[in-house]
């Protein structure tokens, strides 16, 4: 039986939702206490002055520090991607969605044979069922090595050279992101990298494609979570969405042009021993335009042991959290089960 694809179900008239879409009313955008207040803002940092010897450079790095532990996600400014590059690799992704169906199921994943590379649909395991309103493409960027290329759009023709380029530019924003949060945590500049494995840290691209939805108070583009990975580094469309938990509240991420959105992850709360929060997010829909998002996934290798940084524990910080490898770790996330 072929899957139901959300872009189709959204292309064929629907005036209501199918129930399996419905979210129980506490998760709904709308519920009591869903909306964060309206002059609450996510940190917005500016990058151009952290390659600067001295006070700046000091600044910035304390203020990355202070919004990975304050709030798990920042947005960044003048970190050194241009805007034509993004634009460039936005428009390949939204040419790949805007191909006939029958084509892009020729990329089609296995997500329930644990393979998530490629178009899929649904992608979290929900004990009771409900499914997200959106459709994905996932595959890996870096290192090149491990790109299969087979899962990978040939049309548009441009998809894999934009793909390769942003990987590159988006490996040099991370290792300064990586480097500054080593910093903060009073480690070596190199030690979080190190911990992940080095030149084996991979990242994973996903694009997240979120039709029109006839009832969006009723649904969600993707449910609360934190990512797995260590680190996220996202570009959206300017269709808002994102919406981060603080304090007790969701807050709507504001679209800043051209600003990346970073996305503490698991790794890096496990890695700083609990200093770092992993931030629980979600995503909503919107009921008249498309949103469409770009999430890079920085992560360990499989096999690569993740525990609390021998730097950060003595007798009055004993180590939070069990070492495993990230591939026990993603297991038993996957599957729900204690870490």
């Amino acid at each position: 039986m072929a899957t139901v694809r959300v872009q189709s179900l959204a292309m064929s008239g629907l005036n209501s939702i199918p129930a399996q879409f419905v979210r129980p009313f506490h998760e709904r955008p709308g519920a009591i206490g869903s909306d964060g207040p309206s002059d609450l803002r996510l940190p917005l940092i500016d990058l151009a002055n952290l390659d600067v010897s001295g006070h700046l450079c000091e600044k910035t790095v304390s203020e990355i520090g202070s919004a990975a532990q304050q709030w798990g996600l920042f947005q960044i400014v003048n970190h050194g991607i241009s805007e034509e590059l993004i634009q460039r690799l936005q428009g390949v992704g939204k040419e790949f969605f805007e191909i006939p169906q029958e084509e892009k199921e020729r990329y089609a994943n296995n997500a329930a044979a644990g393979v998530l590379e490629g178009y899929g649909t649904k992608l979290a395991h929900n004990i009771d069922g409900k499914l997200e309103w959106i459709d994905y493409f996932l595959h890996m960027l870096w290192p090149p090595s491990k790109r299969d290329f087979k899962t990978w759009p040939n049309h548009p023709p441009t998809y894999r050279e934009v793909n390769d380029e942003y990987g590159r530019a988006i490996l040099g924003v991370m290792n300064k992101l990586l480097t500054a949060l080593s910093i903060s945590l009073g480690v070596q500049e190199c030690g979080l990298k190190e911990a992940l494995g080095g030149e084996d840290l991979e990242l994973e691209m996903k694009i997240n494609y979120y039709p029109p939805c006839p009832q969006p108070e009723l649904a969600l583009g993707v449910e609360p979570h934190t990512d797995m990975s260590a680190l996220t580094l996202l570009v959206s469309n300017e269709v808002p969405g994102l919406q981060v938990h603080n304090n007790g509240r969701w807050v709507t991420a504001v679209y800043v042009p051209n600003a990346i959105t970073v996305h503490i992850g698991d790794q890096l709360e496990v890695l700083s021993n609990g200093k770092f929060k992993s931030v629980l997010h979600r995503s909503l829909v919107s009921k008249d335009k498309v949103r469409m998002s770009w999430p890079v996934f920085c992560a360990p290798p499989a096999d690569q042991v993740i525990g609390p940084m021998k730097e950060l524990i003595n007798e009055d910080n004993p180590p939070l959290y069990n070492a495993k490898t990230y591939a026990e770790f993603k297991h038993r996330k996957i599957n729900k089960l204690v870490q």
